[in-house]
């Protein structure tokens, strides 16, 4: 990413430019866990509440029309990022955790029965394993999970080994919220494809940082957030193929998600509204809208590649900081995040004296529990990394570490 456009870029991001302390700017390496806005996506969020403001779907008066169609060309604009020409395959939910807990409460409910299996893996966020651990005890379905090994990616040939034995779903990470693992989703779908199975992808770190084309990648289920990729809290999508959530049962009762009601029963709406019951986040939806062409217009392809560049000199910079380990696999199958620990320093202390400088990272277990357990670690320090991240951050996370080696010993 050349100088001009990194420096234009970060100038969009006003919590960027701000102190968290007399003399010390933030350096803000937590976008793993919740993005910054662009100046843009608060301005569409602010405008539509402004100007636009009402319900949609139903309404037949100006702001109603408007708010319609802001909202339904911000669900056609997400489905053209990701890679589908058909928007009514995307269901507006609150966030990735709502989406592969609406694949669990309404596919897996309905075609899962005693004893069938289903394959998740070790590096998984909670929100993968949660769901399906719910629906196992009250349906007394088998679990079972791929491996990582020490380098942090899948044990692959024991994957193979648990496909052969017919789970009916497969479940996994595009990115690894702790190791930031890319894992090669094409070629794991096609094995769970192979074996008859059908797949689920937590997408929340996928999508806001790699180019994603679902047609290509030929997944099933496909979740992510809008708060991960620079848009609002409070929305998140859910992509299926059109077969599948044809034939799922709803999720939720209410408004907009039927087409007729009575005192007998009801007849559910088509596609996408069948699972959009009551008044959904409209302003967020159009937020996240706003926060897909922001990206668009940098290029994905652009971002990745300069998340490439400042992790391959982060890895460089924090091994040579005497006492710190860097969990994960390589450069070539890895993105923005850096998942460490320091000898006998609590991820905890590291985290408080990095806030000192003004360096905000993650400290703790990340909602992976299962996965640092595998590691036989109780937490780590992460930092991650997105596109409004330069070597100046990564100046001062160095510093800040040093700073701990120096409090430590």
């Amino acid at each position: 990413m050349k100088p001009g456009i990194r420096e234009q870029i970060r100038a969009d991001f006003p919590t960027l430019s701000r102190e968290v302390r007399p003399g010390t700017r933030l350096v803000y390496l937590d976008s793993a866990a919740t993005a910054q806005k662009p100046e843009q996506v608060l301005g569409a969020v602010d405008a539509f509440s402004r100007k636009h403001n009402a319900n949609i779907h139903r309404g037949i008066h100006q702001l109603a029309e408007e708010a319609t169609a802001a909202y339904e060309a911000a669900r056609a604009g997400i489905a053209a990022f990701i890679g589908t020409s058909h928007p009514h395959e995307l269901i507006f939910t609150r966030n990735a955790t709502e989406s592969l807990n609406l694949v669990a409460q309404s596919w897996g409910r309905s075609n899962l029965s005693p004893g069938d299996r289903v394959l998740l893996t070790v590096m998984e966020h909670h929100s993968n394993l949660v769901p399906w651990q719910m629906l196992a005890e009250e349906l007394d379905l088998t679990l079972e999970y791929v491996p990582v090994l020490p380098d942090g990616r899948l044990d692959i040939d024991v994957m193979q080994d648990q496909l052969s034995h017919g789970p009916r779903l497969v479940g996994f990470s595009h990115m690894s919220n702790m190791l930031g693992t890319i894992n090669p989703v094409a070629d794991l779908t096609r094995m769970a494809h192979d074996a008859g199975a059908v797949v689920v992808v937590d997408g929340a770190q996928g999508v806001p940082h790699l180019p994603v084309n679902l047609r290509e990648l030929d997944v099933d289920f496909y979740a992510f957030s809008g708060h991960k990729m620079c848009g609002p809290t409070g929305i998140g999508v859910l992509y299926g193929k059109e077969s599948f959530l044809d034939a799922m049962p709803p999720f939720l009762g209410g408004g907009d998600m039927i087409r007729r009601v009575t005192l007998e029963g009801f007849t559910t709406n088509e596609l996408p509204y069948k699972f959009e019951a009551g008044t959904p986040a409209i302003a967020q939806a159009v937020g996240l809208g706003a926060a897909v062409d922001y990206l668009q217009a940098i290029g994905m392809d652009v971002i990745q590649e300069h998340e490439k560049t400042i992790t391959a000199k982060a890895m460089e910079a924090l091994g040579n900081i005497p006492g710190l380990k860097v969990l994960g696999p390589d450069l070539e199958q890895r993105g923005g995040v850096l998942s460490f620990v320091f000898d006998d320093v609590h991820p905890h202390d590291v985290a408080q004296i990095l806030d000192r400088h003004g360096v905000a990272v993650r400290a703790g277990h990340h909602c992976a529990m299962p996965l640092h357990d595998a590691f036989g670690l109780p937490a780590t320090t992460r930092a991650s990394f997105y596109l409004y991240n330069d070597e100046s951050d990564l100046d001062m996370l160095v510093h800040a570490l040093h700073d701990v080696l120096r409090i430590f010993g």
